[in-house]
């Protein structure tokens, strides 16, 4: 965290100084939420001589971990009053001295009144403008501080001046003016600006603190067989935590005993609870509803993925995109040229401008000085990325850097995995074939799912879920047998039964050619057949096959809506790929690849030109994640997919693709807006301020009227960029 920073120019002094250190090897710094990002060798350099020299120019530099996030919020509404209380006080002390000087310029003993009312401002409320100037200049470097600085101190200094010694201009025929309205009112305005700005940069963070006030503060755990309540932060992993309905659940597990429905929305986004019982995955600071089970801690601290979702949006929250590469070049620049320009001014009119020369002069200078904040235009592209990726996080799109959100929607292609990523990615009964028309099914079902429970095969998993509701645990399973590649037998109520594959029948000496018809594609299409044989005969068959999401189909319709064309890589058969490819309607797909093989693929399209996004959720899709343009991972993935993503869709639904994307647009579009508007801000005010209309119609600006247009232009651009929250995508 960097304090002290008032403007975008502030971000790169710090940035330049950080990255002037022999050690570091990358220094970001993000004006809109006062980060800094800084990878650097302990070896060669530390900490504390990295703090020190930002220290010197006027700023402050503290570490921010996850586990003070709380508190830094604190901080931030300390921040924020604490700038509310200058704006306040000093609006209130100016507001006299502008009275007098606007209509009671004649007033007895007016100019030492508003001395009086002008020095908390300069010397208290505005202290920090000179302070942050002194030091900048000591280092040879200058910021929004130092026009701020030289404008009102000048003005400061000439007004004292004239009222400790009017003869002097008088006796060279020059009215001794004083300019008090001009500091009091700039700086009172400026720190008005600030407030507003910083009131309007907490509310692009909102995502981050609500994400942070979802976490549980404590747990209840047994240990050496007794129930306790203690802290979060003393959860340690392999913990018997309990759970009661309507807690939260305090960190990442599995439940051990109990069933219950599940709230899971704040990840989701779906109202509905999902069930959850022995062996399910449940996941921190999600809501139990019903029911009371006891879970196994495996996930805590920083590694729940409530923690990784908070780490994840801050750090993209906190980078760069490219666009704004432009805007810290201009902003690094911009201040000096300002300047220039001032001080131009200033000899233009002292030179050749009317009498009074030295006033019109002296006006012009603190004018184009102040009017000429960088602000709007340092946070045009920051403040818009920041509610951008928080809008995603808050729509179940986690957004790993702002590079990512600029580079979705210049996409061609989307590359998506099929296991997982198009289909379910695990096998579900598809359909159930009775051979016996006068089978008592419900029976059979009952004592299927009684000798499935005894196999640890994922189709065993499958057929029990699937028909879980006919579990019947009064049922005795005899004889019970295994067979590695066929499936297995056994004996119930003294059927016995022979569950399994085609080789298990034939080698059973099952007759099954007659039922040919069932099982003439085995093999050759996207479905996998299990066989069911009871006293030797052949009663029936379950279809088994990894079900296509029902989102996918319409998702992939959306994005060739888009004019993007959709792609399918898989590991799987021909076959089984081509059906697949059919039913979610994807224009290309490609079969039975390795991992290099996805990521040659990826290559390939890059090499045409294409730019290439990849959507996948497993260990095999990393690598083609890592090449992809734009790499996005599944939500339910694994930990080295979503490592290696640049974009997460935390609910694995195709259908966010389509919104990420319409985000990006809508992000991209508000940083241009918001440039565009700070560009021609500067553009025209900076000249009306030098004085060109002066000529025309006798209009020189008021250097009060320059502090407020220039804290109505950063605020302007702040505003713009929180309406991206109102924006459907």
């Amino acid at each position: 965290m960097v304090d002290g920073m008032s403007c975008a120019s502030c971000a790169i002094s710090v940035e330049t100084i950080l990255s002037s250190f022999n050690g570091v090897k990358t220094a970001r710094v993000n004006y809109a939420n006062s980060s800094a990002f800084v990878e650097y060798d302990n070896a060669i350099t530390t900490f504390a001589e990295l703090a020190k020299a930002i220290e010197q120019i006027g700023y402050s530099l503290k570490i921010d971990t996850s586990d003070n996030a709380i508190l830094s919020d604190e901080e931030e509404k300390k921040k924020l009053q604490k700038a509310k209380q200058k704006a306040f006080y000093s609006i209130l002390l100016a507001l006299p001295v502008f009275t007098i000087a606007m209509f009671f310029h004649h007033l007895p003993f007016g100019n030492w009144i508003m001395l009086f009312f002008t020095i908390p401002i300069i010397f208290w409320f505005g202290r920090d403008f000179y302070i942050i100037a002194y030091k900048q200049a000591i280092h040879k470097s200058a910021n929004m501080d130092t026009l701020v600085a030289l404008g009102t101190g000048s003005a400061f200094i000439i007004s004292l001046f004239n009222t400790f010694v009017p003869s002097y201009l008088l006796s060279k025929g020059i009215q001794p003016h004083v300019y008090y309205e001009a500091a009091t009112v700039i700086i009172s305005l400026i720190l008005l600006g600030r407030y507003l700005e910083e009131k309007a940069k907490s509310k692009t963070s909102d995502s981050i603190k609500k994400l942070m006030g979802l976490k549980v503060k404590s747990a209840i755990v047994i240990r050496d067989g007794k129930e306790m309540k203690i802290s979060i932060d003393d959860v340690v992993i392999g913990e018997i935590i309990i759970i009661r309905p309507g807690e939260k659940i305090p960190v990442d597990g599995k439940i051990l005993e109990g069933h219950s429905a599940v709230d899971e929305s704040m990840l989701t986004g779906e109202s509905m609870p999902v069930e959850k019982t022995n062996g399910d995955f449940v996941i921190g600071s999600t809501v139990n509803k019903t029911g009371s089970f006891t879970m196994v801690a495996e996930k805590i601290g920083k590694n729940t993925m409530l923690a990784q979702i908070i780490e994840l949006v801050k750090t993209a929250q906190g980078s760069k995109a490219p666009v704004q590469k432009l805007t810290d070049k201009i902003a690094s620049i911009f201040v000096p040229i300002v300047i220039f320009i001032a001080l131009l001014s200033a000899l233009f009119w002292y030179l050749l401008g009317p009498d009074p020369a030295l006033t019109h002069a002296f006006v012009t200078l603190i004018t184009v000085l102040i009017i000429a904040c960088p602000c709007a235009l340092g946070l045009a592209t920051p403040t818009a990325l920041i509610v951008g990726i928080g809008k995603g996080a808050e729509s179940g799109i986690l957004i790993r850097n702002a590079e990512s959100l600029e580079k979705a929607r210049q996409l061609d292609v989307i590359v998506l995995d099929k296991t997982g990523t198009i289909t379910q990615g695990k096998p579900d009964v598809h359909e159930t074939i009775w051979l016996k028309s006068k089978l008592d099914q419900k029976t059979i079902l009952e004592e299927i799912i009684a000798i499935e429970k005894k196999s640890e095969h994922p189709l065993a998993e499958s057929i029990v879920k699937h028909f879980e509701e006919f579990a019947n645990t009064q049922l005795q399973v005899e004889n019970f047998e295994s067979q590695t590649g066929r499936g297995v037998s056994a004996i119930v109520n003294g059927r016995k039964y022979l569950i399994g594959n085609y080789l298990l029948m034939k080698e059973s000496g099952i007759d099954i050619e007659k039922e040919q018809k069932y099982f003439t594609g085995f093999g050759l299409t996207a479905q996998t057949h299990v066989f069911i044989s009871r006293n030797n005969t052949l009663i029936g068959l379950f279809i088994i096959s990894d079900q296509i999401k029902s989102s996918s189909w319409r998702a992939i319709k959306k994005l060739q809506n888009m004019n993007l064309k959709v792609h399918m890589l898989t590991g799987d058969n021909e076959a089984t790929a081509d059906t697949i490819a059919k039913q979610a309607g994807v224009d290309y797909y490609k079969a039975e690849l390795l991992p290099e093989d996805k990521l040659n693929y990826i290559k390939d399209l890059q090499k045409r030109g294409l730019k290439v996004a990849m959507v996948g959720d497993g260990i095999n899709d990393s690598p083609a994640l890592a090449q992809a343009n734009v790499g996005i991972a599944m939500g339910q993935g694994t930990d080295i997919a979503i490592e290696s993503a640049d974009i997460t869709l935390v609910k694995g639904d195709l259908e966010k693709i389509a919104s990420a994307i319409k985000l990006s647009g809508l992000t991209i579009r508000t940083i241009k807006q918001n440039l565009f508007w700070a560009f021609i801000y500067n553009i025209i005010a900076i000249p009306v301020a030098a004085g060109i209309l002066y000529p025309i119609n006798g209009f020189l600006l008021n250097p009060m009227i320059a502090g407020g247009a220039m804290a109505f232009s950063s605020v302007s651009v702040v505003l713009n960029s929180l309406r991206l929250k109102t924006k459907k995508i």
